[in-house]
C-alpha cells in the first residue's frame, strides 16, 4: 500500500472489487422543491465560507492541561495553547507569512516542536519553541527538507533530513537538553525511513521497486554491524506499508495487499522474527496506532470514501464506547499520556472539523470550537451521496454527488465534475469550503474517483498505469453522461475542474474532448515530460515508482507528449481558468504560463490567477478567497 499512498501524496462495509463489471448505476432522484423553496435558500459568499476557521493538531501536553492546535483564524496558520475546556487560547506563534503546523509537545514539559516551510516551497524545517517563547531552527540550512520521526522513551527525539544528500533522508537523534544531535543512520541506498522504535533500537524502512511493489526492511542499531534485513521476501508485485512500532518496542505492525485486494495488517515480533495476521477488513486498513501507555489501540478503515475509526481497550479487547456525538467522521484521535483524556475532531460534509475533548467515563464530550462561520446555517449546506456509474467498459466508477437544495426537475442546475489530485488520490467525504460554496451558489458537483484512485482495491488502483489521460479521462466523460441522466441537472451546462493531477485531467478534457463547457485547472500538470524530468530531488526514492505509474520521459517521451495538453493547445476551444502558485515545486509555474499562452493563441477565453506566495496548494486565507471568487465569477460568466 505504500506505493499507493506515496503516489497519492506526491502529486496530494461492502467489498467493492474495482475490476468487476459494474452494478446498475445508482440513481439520484431530484428534489421535489418548488421554485419558491429556491428563493428561500440563502446564498453565502466566499468570504463567509472562508471566514470558517480551520484547525489542525490536538496533541495533549504532559499534565493534561492544554492542547497544541494550529488555526488559520489570523489568516495564516499559527499555533495556540488551548486549555482543555477551550476557554483559553494563547497564541504561541504570530506569523503573517509562512504557516506554522504543530508537531508535538515535549513529553515532560511545555516546550514544543513545529514545522514550517517558506512560501509553499515544501522545504520544511523543524522548529523548537522554548518555555520562554524563544524559537530556534533545529534544522538550519538552505534547500534542505526535514521531518519529525518520533520520540525516544527517554524524551530525546528523532528527525530526518536530506541536508547531506538532497536525494535521500538520513536519521538524526537529538538530545532534549542541549539539542546536540548524532547521525545514527546514513541513508545511501534510497530507503524511506518509516518508523523508529521508542527505545531507539530499531528502524523500519521501505524501498520501492515499482508502483505496485515494495519491500520492508528492519535495522537493529545495536547490532555490531547494523544492516537492513529484508522482512517481506515475496514473488510478484506486492505492496507494503508501515503502521509503526508498538509503544513497548516489541512489535512492528505493517500492512500488505499480498493476500487481498485490500490492505490487511500484520505483526512482526522483533524478538522471535514471527509474522502473524493482525487485522483485516473489507476495505483498506489505513492506520493503526496506540496510546502512549499502550492501553488503547486506534484503527482507521477507508470504507467507501469515509474513515471508520475504532478504539479498542487492549487488555479486554472491548471497543471504547464514546459519548453521544453529532453525525460525522472522527479524525485525529489523541490520548493524554495517562489515557484519562481523549481529544479528536468531528467532521462532516456540511460541518468543518470541530475539536472535542472527552474525559473518559464522562457522559458527554466537550466541544471546544465553532469552526463554521456563525453567519452560515449548517442546515442549509448539503450532504454528499455515494453513487456509482458505469464507464465506457462497464467498470463501476465511485463518486460523491452534491445536489444543490434548490435543484429539481423544474429548476435544473448547471453541474461540475470535480477531479481529485494524485494520481492515486481519492475524493472523500468531509467538509470542503470550495465544493460547499459552489453547491450553495447553485452548481451540482460530482466528485469522481476515476480508475487509478486509492481506496477501491489494488486492481482498480493500477488500471490507469501508463494509461493516464486515456481510460481515466473516459471515466470523467462518462461522469458527465451520468450527470446528464439526472432530471435536475441542466444537461448542456456541465464543466470540469480539479487540482494537481485533477488539473491535468481537466486540461486533458478541454484539449482531447469537446464534452465540457469550460474547465478550471488548479495547478495542473500540462507537460508530463518536463514535470517528470524536474521532480524535486527528495523524490529520488520514489522515482522508479513514478516512472512505472506515469512513464519514463527518456523512454516514453512520445506517449507523454501525446497526452500532455500543452502540446495540443490548439485543440482547446472552450473557456479555461488557470490558478497557480509561483513557488510550486511539483507543478512549476512555467507549466501554467505556457498553457495560458497556448490557449490565448487560439483566441479562446482564458483567465489566469497567479499567487506569488503560494506553492502546491493555497494556505493563506486571503488567497483562498481570491481563488474561490475567481471560480465563481468564471462559472457565472461561462456556465
Amino acid at each position: 500500500m505504500l506505493s499507493r499512498l506515496t503516489l497519492a501524496l506526491l502529486l496530494s462495509s461492502v467489498l467493492l472489487t474495482g475490476c468487476n463489471k459494474a452494478p446498475p448505476t445508482t440513481v439520484a432522484t431530484g428534489n421535489t422543491a418548488e421554485p419558491s423553496v429556491s428563493a428561500a435558500i440563502p446564498q453565502y459568499s466566499a468570504e463567509q465560507f472562508f471566514a470558517t476557521k480551520t484547525y489542525m493538531g490536538n496533541d495533549i501536553n504532559h499534565n493534561a492541561s492544554a492542547l497544541l492546535v494550529a488555526s488559520d483564524e489570523s489568516g495564516v496558520f499559527n499555533l495556540y495553547r488551548v486549555s482543555l475546556d477551550g476557554k483559553d487560547w494563547q497564541p504561541l506563534t504570530q506569523s503573517v507569512s509562512d504557516p506554522a503546523f504543530p508537531v508535538s509537545w515535549f513529553p515532560a514539559d511545555d516546550r514544543l516542536l513545529y514545522t514550517a516551510d517558506q512560501g509553499g516551497n515544501e522545504l520544511n524545517h523543524i522548529y523548537l519553541r522554548e518555555l520562554d517563547g524563544t524559537v530556534r531552527d533545529l534544522t538550519p540550512g538552505d534547500k534542505l527538507k526535514a521531518a519529525f520521526a518520533g520520540w525516544h522513551d527517554d524524551g530525546s527525539f528523532f528527525i530526518t533530513s536530506n541536508e547531506r544528500d538532497a536525494r535521500f533522508f538520513d536519521l538524526y537523534h537529538y538530545n532534549s537538553t542541549d539539542y546536540s544531535r548524532t547521525l545514527i543512520y546514513e541513508n545511501n541506498d534510497g530507503y524511506s525511513i518509516d518508523a523508529v522504535s521508542k527505545n531507539g533500537r530499531y528502524l523500519a524502512l521501505s524501498k520501492e521497486r515499482n508502483n505496485a511493489d515494495n519491500n520492508l526492511f528492519l535495522i537493529d542499531l545495536q547490532a555490531k554491524e547494523p544492516s537492513a534485513t529484508l522482512l517481506t521476501e515475496h514473488d510478484g508485485n506486492i505492496s507494503h506499508n508501515v503502521y509503526g512500532f508498538t509503544p513497548d518496542s516489541s512489535t512492528l505492525l505493517f500492512g500488505t495487499d499480498g493476500n487481498s485486494e485490500f490492505v490487511e495488517a500484520y505483526s512482526y515480533r522483533l524478538a522471535s522474527g514471527e509474522t502473524s495476521p493482525y487485522s483485516r477488513a473489507d476495505w483498506d486498513i489505513s492506520f493503526i496506532y496506540f496510546s502512549d501507555d499502550n492501553k488503547y489501540q486506534v484503527q482507521g478503515i477507508n470504507a467507501d470514501a469515509s474513515t471508520l475509526i475504532s478504539i479498542t481497550e487492549q487488555q479486554s479487547g472491548q471497543s471504547l464506547q464514546l459519548p453521544p456525538l453529532p453525525a460525522g467522521d472522527l479524525r485525529g484521535v489523541t490520548f493524554s499520556a495517562d489515557s484519562q483524556y481523549l481529544s479528536f475532531y468531528l467532521n462532516a460534509d456540511n460541518s468543518p472539523s470541530n475539536l472535542y475533548v472527552w474525559k473518559l467515563g464522562d457522559g458527554q464530550a466537550q466541544r471546544l470550537t465553532q469552526a463554521l462561520d456563525s453567519s452560515i446555517d449548517e442546515a442549509k449546506l448539503v450532504q454528499s451521496s455515494v453513487v456509482r456509474y458505469n464507464s465506457f467498459d462497464d467498470l463501476a466508477i465511485p463518486a460523491l454527488l452534491y445536489q444543490p437544495k434548490q435543484a429539481s426537475a423544474t429548476e435544473k442546475v448547471p453541474a461540475l465534475i470535480w477531479i481529485h489530485g494524485g494520481p492515486g488520490g481519492q475524493s472523500r467525504t468531509g467538509y470542503s469550503p470550495v465544493i460547499q460554496h459552489l453547491v450553495n451558489q447553485g452548481y451540482a458537483v460530482l466528485a469522481v474517483n476515476n480508475r487509478g484512485s486509492s481506496g477501491y482495491g489494488k486492481t482498480f488502483f493500477h488500471l490507469d498505469d501508463l494509461r493516464h489521460g486515456e481510460d481515466d479521462l473516459q471515466d470523467i466523460v462518462y461522469g458527465k453522461k451520468y450527470l446528464q441522466s439526472l432530471d435536475w441537472v441542466a444537461a448542456d451546462r456541465i464543466g470540469v475542474m480539479g487540482g494537481s493531477y485533477g488539473g491535468y485531467l481537466t486540461m486533458a478534457a478541454m484539449a482531447f474532448t469537446d464534452e465540457f463547457k469550460l474547465g478550471i485547472n488548479i495547478f495542473g500538470v500540462t507537460n508530463w515530460v518536463r514535470t517528470l524530468e524536474s521532480i524535486p530531488p527528495w523524490w529520488e526514492a520514489f522515482r522508479e515508482s513514478l516512472y512505472a505509474e506515469l512513464g519514463d520521459p527518456a523512454v516514453d517521451g512520445e506517449r507523454l507528449r501525446r497526452i500532455s495538453p500543452l502540446f495540443h493547445g490548439d485543440k482547446v476551444k472552450k473557456p479555461v481558468l488557470v490558478v497557480q502558485g509561483a513557488n510550486d515545486p511539483r507543478v512549476l509555474q512555467v507549466e501554467s504560463d505556457e498553457m495560458v499562452a497556448a490557449i490565448r493563441a487560439n483566441n479562446v477565453p482564458v483567465e489566469y490567477v497567479l499567487f506569488p506566495d503560494e506553492g502546491h496548494g493555497f494556505l493563506k486565507k486571503s488567497n483562498r478567497i481570491t481563488a474561490q471568487q475567481a471560480y465563481l465569477k468564471f462559472l457565472q460568466q461561462y456556465l
